[in-house]
């Protein structure tokens, strides 16, 4: 499952980009009804909607994990 996978990444990029307040404001809420953070909340929506449309995600292994 990519969403597992996922939260059990090495989280050590930061990304970063503007957005409207009500963006912002939004996503707040959002993470806070499903009690996620809002990184956790846009890496699982991103996630689903490439699977729902058949995005092909390149799965970098890490060979450390073997």
């Amino acid at each position: 499952r990519v969403n597992g996978a996922a939260m059990r990444e090495k989280k050590d990029i930061a990304v970063s980009f503007r957005a409207s307040a009500r963006f912002k404001e939004t996503l707040s809420a959002a993470a806070k009804h499903e009690n996620r953070s809002q990184s956790n909340l846009l890496e699982t929506l991103l996630y689903d909607f490439c699977r729902q449309r058949g995005i092909k995600l390149e799965v970098e292994s890490d060979k450390s994990n073997s």
